[in-house]
């Protein structure tokens, strides 16, 4: 338990994470990846090359700090925070290496000057606090998940029943229980947990279900990354009648029951979330403006389903808008990046509108900057990152 004195002692370091709170969950994250390969799963490691899970640590570590006293300020992080875990089933079995490998960074980063025993004692008790609610919080969800109709716990085996080249660089996977028995329906926004043997090394990812549920599939649109193992694994190797474990749906960026106008914002495969949005809002017939950035006309998925929808039923509007034109944009696309002014053309004339938007960082922080300045309230503007989550300043 956190004394008093703890307390003040975490608050004390506060801005030794903000100088050097990167450097020190490096520091601990190769530290447990080579000690501990049994966790090495759990992340993705192109994430740990390019810095962003350190920096999302970092961050993370550094809230709790600063609202050790009052963690109810943290608001929807410690819910994003649940979700991921549950969605890689992180198991109360992983947090006590995390906490010895936290607390040899902070000695072994600050040195024994700073790191005290004191300073060790205390972040010791604030990680276990902070253990003890994240392991308590996503306990109740697996339950919730296990106990609901179609719900399981841990991995269940799908097969691959189809695929679908959606662009240049997307595809479709359909996935199917091998059971043939029913599967949780998905809340429109949430993504699902994969897990899969490569070249004989277990990897586990998170994909956004790019389609509204109907208890009997499963649909993620996966974009082919330069760099990444599993997508050009999926893209390559992954064939119809193969087998995979899923873990049951997850996430908290979901589309809340409104009967504002809904505005879906989308750059690059950011669309896929927002497809489940825009077939649960339409049955809703609450008037839609779905917003799509692509780089060129090639890589942009499901233009086609989208118009469809849009040709039957007259609240949805749909726009385009491409980096370069590449003969396959039409009248009416806009070209170049999303301006502020493009947006405000865009954008239905109230503002007292609901936005959901995810792409690129670059892209998400130019359209939380827009959103802003056309004056659509701040609270009823939702993003979410599909790796490890960043400030969009």
């Amino acid at each position: 338990m956190l004394t008093a004195e703890d307390r003040a002692i975490i608050k004390a370091t506060v801005p030794l994470l903000e100088s050097g709170g990167e450097a020190l969950t490096t520091h601990f994250y190769n530290m447990m990846l080579s000690e501990y390969p049994e966790v090495r799963p759990l992340f993705n490691q192109a994430h740990q090359a390019s810095g962003d899970q350190p920096r999302a640590l970092a961050n993370g570590v550094l809230m709790y700090a600063r609202h050790i006293d009052r963690l109810e300020q943290l608001g929807g992080l410690v819910g994003q925070i649940v979700n991921k875990h549950v969605a890689l089933q992180i198991l109360p079995e992983h947090y006590p290496i995390v906490g010895a490998c936290l607390l040899r960074a902070i000695e072994e980063v600050l040195g024994r000057e700073i790191a005290t025993p004191q300073v060790l004692k205390a972040w010791g008790a604030a990680y276990q606090q902070l253990a003890d609610i994240l392991i308590g919080a996503e306990e109740g969800l697996y339950q919730q998940k296990e106990q609901a109709k179609g719900g399981w716990r841990g991995a269940r085996a799908f097969t691959l029943v189809e695929r679908v080249e959606e662009s240049a660089e997307i595809v479709s996977f359909y996935f199917a229980p091998v059971d043939g028995q029913p599967v949780l329906v998905a809340e429109p926004g949430q993504y699902i947990g994969l897990q899969l043997l490569i070249d004989g090394v277990e990897q586990r990812r998170n994909y956004s279900l790019s389609s509204l549920g109907d208890g009997r599939l499963y649909r993620i649109s996966v974009k082919r990354e330069a760099d990444g193992k599993v997508s050009n694994y999926l893209h390559d190797q992954f064939k119809v009648g193969d087998r995979i474990n899923l873990f049951p749906p997850a996430g908290d960026f979901t589309l809340a029951a409104s009967d504002k106008p809904l505005v879906l914002i989308s750059g690059g495969v950011g669309i896929t979330p927002t497809l489940a949005m825009l077939d649960k809002a339409l049955e809703s017939g609450r008037q839609i403006h779905f917003i799509h950035c692509a780089r060129n006309g090639g890589v942009h998925a499901f233009r086609e389903h989208v118009d469809a929808l849009a040709a039957r039923h007259p609240q949805l509007k749909r726009f385009y808008c491409y980096d370069v034109d590449d003969g396959v944009s039409l009248p009416g696309d806009a070209l170049g990046p999303l301006s502020q002014d493009q947006l405000d053309r865009w954008l239905p004339a109230e503002r007292d509108l609901d936005a959901y938007f995810l792409g690129p960082k670059g892209f998400m922080a130019a359209v939380k900057r827009h959103l802003k300045a056309l004056r659509v309230p701040e609270g009823q503007s939702r993003h979410e990152f599909f790796g490890p989550a960043a400030a969009l300043e």
